[in-house]
């Protein structure tokens, strides 16, 4: 059997092997990504103002005007609590009449419309006191029943004023019937 002589390794083989393990030592590491730049968003302009909301090309599309009829004593009353109402209906059993008051004022008579679910119908409204404008109709007259029964609501228009979108409430038909 052979004897195994330990291996002395040579100089050369020494600076060698130094010269490996130094230079491994010197690769540097990839300089790190660089941090990103954080942009804001661009600057946006003031929103311009939006224009008016066109008027509803329908009457049926219109808001239902705030408020709630009331009645008392032959007269049907709509408006907010506490206020003067926007509309009355009374009768005028005298004239034979149903009078529909709007609050507002006039110098002369103005042109006004009533337009149901059922019919329009082109009036006129005329100066009644010092802040009203008064619509006066035959008892009999078809458009009070039309009012009565529109499908949810009745508008009146009057010349100069904001149009009204009434609710077809009990109210209007007790006062026609009761003036019957």
């Amino acid at each position: 059997m052979k004897i195994n002589r330990a291996v002395v390794p040579s100089t050369n083989s020494l600076l060698a092997i130094a010269l490996v393990l130094s230079t491994a030592g010197c690769v540097s590491a990839p300089p790190p990504a660089p941090a990103p730049v954080r942009t804001l968003p661009p600057a946006r302009p003031a929103p311009a103002p939006q224009p008016a909301a066109p008027a509803p090309a329908d009457w049926r599309d219109l808001p239902q005007t705030p408020g709630t009829w009331t009645y008392a004593a032959g007269t049907a009353r709509f408006g907010q609590p506490g206020a003067a109402p926007l509309v009355s209906l009374q009768c005028n059993r005298a004239a034979g009449q149903i009078l529909i008051v709007r609050a507002g004022s006039a110098a002369q008579p103005v042109p006004a419309a009533i337009t149901t679910s059922a019919q329009q119908r082109p009036l006129s409204a005329s100066p009644y006191g010092a802040e009203s404008l008064m619509i006066a109709l035959p008892v009999r007259d078809s458009l009070l029943d039309a009012m009565a029964f529109s499908r949810g609501r009745f508008v009146l228009e009057v010349n100069g004023l904001s149009t009204l979108a009434l609710p077809a409430w009990a109210e209007v038909g007790r006062v026609i019937e009761d003036c019957r």
